[in-house]
């Protein structure tokens, strides 16, 4: 059920072009960055909500 959360949740307007940033710097990163620090793909729009929360 948290995967469908994740997938039709959007993020808050003021916070929708840091979710951006975050979201492609994720996506910018190479797998053996992405494995060093234990994160997947299907992460990659929690992870970037969170990252935009938290510049705010």
């Amino acid at each position: 059920m948290g995967f469908y959360t994740e997938l039709f949740s959007r993020p808050r307007p003021k916070e929708e072009g840091r979710y951006s940033a975050a979201l492609a710097l994720l996506n910018a990163m190479s797998n053996t960055d992405r494995a060093d620090i234990g994160i997947k793909p299907a992460d990659f729009p929690r992870i970037a909500r969170e990252m935009a929360m938290r510049q705010g």
